[in-house]
């Protein structure tokens, strides 16, 4: 068994080492780094397909709990796409294995940087509330963080639509999107119904 994950060592270290230059950067949450992330996964290693990848991101924010579930949902995706590249017909506890060791991975690089760099640099700001440039470095960061929120938006409707062959499924895409986006800046509908809301019009090929 040991044999067998070592064969994987260099996905494992470029995986969790890329995480972690990224868990320095993700001002405002993991899910600002999601264009970052589909480039690495989809576009340059191709450990993922589009669709896993969207899928990976959907179903962590409908779920219960943070949202840094998405980072060990991609991580699984990923390790699945190394055993079907080299053993399709692997044991599914080679596969459960492969999963959990990649997700926890991937997780690990994102959390760990992050995690001590936040609690050291958010004890010295506590300390030094009082200064100027500390509450002026607090507030240029919200248009910044929006920025990247916006990326993450128009990057997962991109790919999405892209996947619709139907030219009119796609418009229908990107109105429903953009009527999503209105919805949750003007109003209080919770996003949960609006997730319910896209999969209805999915389920019934709408988009």
């Amino acid at each position: 068994m040991i044999e067998f994950f070592s064969q994987y060592a260099a996905q494992y270290g470029a995986l969790f080492v890329h995480f972690a230059g990224l868990s320095l950067l993700s001002v405002g949450g993991a899910i600002t780094l999601v264009p970052a992330m589909q480039q690495y996964l989809v576009a340059h290693t191709q450990w993922m397909s589009a669709a896993q990848f969207n899928a990976a991101v959907t179903i962590s924010q409908a779920a219960p709990g943070p949202n840094i579930l998405f980072v060990s949902l991609m991580g699984w995706y990923a390790g699945s796409g190394w055993l079907q590249s080299s053993m399709p017909q692997a044991h599914w506890g080679i596969k459960l294995a492969i999963g959990v060791v990649t997700a926890w991975v991937a997780l690990l690089g994102m959390m760990l940087p992050s995690t001590t760099l936040n609690y050291f640099a958010g004890r010295w700001a506590h300390h030094n509330q009082h200064r100027l440039w500390v509450k002026a470095f607090k507030q240029g960061m919200a248009p910044i963080v929006i920025g990247l929120l916006i990326a993450t938006g128009w990057v997962l409707a991109a790919s999405g639509t892209a996947a619709l062959s139907d030219g009119r499924q796609a418009a229908a895409a990107w109105l429903l999107t953009a009527c999503a986006a209105l919805l949750a800046w003007r109003t209080s509908v919770h996003l949960l119904y609006l997730l319910a809301a896209g999969a209805l019009a999915g389920a019934l090929g709408w988009v």
